[in-house]
């Protein structure tokens, strides 16, 4: 199947109607991976799309932790990854990320290019493009 392509524009005050359009356009993929440089908003939509899906804690960047665990109220997980810091794909591959994305929960990943090897074949990939200080274009594809 080829890749499905879709493009979505959000601002700040619109971020939860773009987050639950979103949530409703790649349905049933549950690895997403967030691309886009510093600053552009990653860690914003992840809130927001965390929120949309019944996320009670404080969502933020696990920057320094690699991965965040977020509960639902229905008991499952919702986790966040942020791979910066990482230096190499073997860093990755210690650490078994694979097995979160084997898990059948929701995996948002900022900075996926550091783990492109790992990367499940079915993914919901995002590139930001900054429009204006609060305007996004969010070019959003489906991979099977």
């Amino acid at each position: 199947m080829s890749p499905s392509h879709c493009v979505f524009h959000s601002t700040l005050t619109d971020l939860s109607v773009t987050a639950q359009q979103l949530l409703q356009y790649a349905g049933r993929y549950k690895v997403w991976l967030l691309e886009g440089s510093m600053g552009v908003g990653k860690t914003t939509l992840i809130r927001a799309l965390c929120e949309q899906l019944g996320v009670q804690d404080h969502v933020a960047s696990p920057t320094f932790s690699l991965v965040h665990e977020y509960a639902l109220t229905s008991g499952a997980s919702i986790y966040h990854f942020d791979l910066y810091r990482v230096r190499s794909e073997e860093e990755v591959l210690y650490l078994d990320f694979a097995a979160y994305f084997d898990s059948g929960s929701y995996c948002f990943v900022e900075w996926p290019e550091k783990a492109r090897h790992i990367i499940p074949s079915m993914h919901c990939k995002i590139n930001f493009v900054v429009q204006s200080h609060d305007h996004r274009i969010l070019h959003v594809t489906l991979m099977e």
